[in-house]
């Protein structure tokens, strides 16, 4: 055989072969996750879910219980969003995510709120928690109230903010699960004005520490780019993984994801995109799977004032660790708020 024959023969095999080698490598999954739930907000039916009792750190979502708590006090009359309130070089200390508040600065409340929803501040957790309860210890305690009233029965927070455990806190940090936390998000679409501010994507905020006004983007990055998406609330910490409470409206139907502990494949971090792929992909599959003729979202603005008629609770969960006791705050009504129970 002549050198140009094998040659010939060589790179036939090379071009029949190297396909087949090729599509059977295999392929790497999108993402990994410690569990999901999606509900519809109407009527609180589960449509999906994998893992939805793993009880895990909620990591910046929690200042979506702070804002709950926040929106009692407003309610109640303790606080308008006039209110002005000054800040602490504890509130300044907090670091990580913030907008860099200044202990001779004083800002009103929405600021503050504004500030905890599109920048996910901790600073601004921290000045909010203190000040409307008077110390940070006095609102979570008012935080593990709101849960219980709602029936997040394995759910244990023990700080305004969502950051792991440090010096500054003597417990095992905030838990939840992914039902659990469901469960406060369809609490907050229906009965707070959540959404007034988690659409919000970008802000100004000003800061004795920071050159002109800081501009506040988003960490949501479904805002604007996912038809209907209007909320609610991102989350991340090593311990954590990638967390997101979202909501969209479509069609007068509303859904609500929790998915938490995402990472990229392999376990490998990648900013928060297999995370938002798998939202993505839950709620197309969501909106599809609520049954034709199921109730329309009725939201904050036309729900009628009278409480929560409760629905039957989730069987079968083992409760996490138990906060302190407390006597709930005469702003957090014990009225139950709970979840169907879980397809079998």
């Amino acid at each position: 055989m002549n050198f140009t024959r094998l040659l010939a023969l060589s790179v036939f095999a090379f071009a029949v072969l190297t396909p087949v080698a090729r599509a059977a490598k295999p392929q790497k999954p999108a993402g990994v996750w410690k569990g999901y739930i999606s509900i519809d907000a109407a009527t609180g039916q589960t449509l999906a879910e994998e893992n939805a009792d793993v009880v895990t750190p909620p990591a910046s979502m929690t200042k979506l219980m702070t804002f709950a708590v926040v929106y009692d006090k407003l309610q109640s009359g303790s606080l308008t969003l006039d209110t002005v309130v000054q800040i602490t070089p504890d509130d300044a200390g907090m670091g990580g995510t913030q907008v860099f508040l200044d202990p001779s600065e004083a800002f009103p409340v929405e600021d503050l709120i504004h500030a905890l929803m599109i920048q996910s501040a901790n600073d601004a957790a921290h000045a909010l928690a203190r000040f409307s309860a008077g110390s940070v210890e006095a609102f979570v305690e008012l935080m593990n109230a709101k849960a219980r009233s709602l029936g997040m029965t394995n759910t244990t927070f023990r700080s305004p903010h969502g950051l792991p455990p440090s010096s500054r806190l003597t417990a095992d940090g905030d838990l939840t699960t992914p039902r659990d936390f469901a469960i406060l998000c369809r609490y907050l679409v229906q009965k707070t004005d959540v959404l007034k501010y988690s659409s919000v994507k970008e802000r100004d905020f000003g800061s004795a520490r920071v050159k002109g006004p800081m501009h506040m983007i988003n960490h949501n990055k479904l805002l604007g780019q996912i038809q209907g998406v209007d909320g609610l609330k991102t989350g991340y910490t090593k311990s954590a993984g990638y967390c997101l409470s979202a909501t969209a409206l479509r069609n007068g139907h509303r859904v609500i994801i929790v998915i938490m502990g995402a990472f990229g494949p392999g376990g490998t971090i990648d900013l928060g995109a297999a995370r938002d792929r798998k939202t993505i992909e839950l709620l197309s599959q969501s909106f599809a799977a609520i049954p034709a003729g199921s109730p329309t979202f009725i939201g904050p603005k036309e729900a009628p004032t009278s409480p929560f008629s409760p629905v039957a609770s989730p069987v079968g969960t083992t409760p996490a660790a138990a906060a302190p006791a407390s006597t709930p705050a005469a702003d957090a009504p014990m009225v139950k708020f709970t979840l169907p129970p879980k397809k079998k």
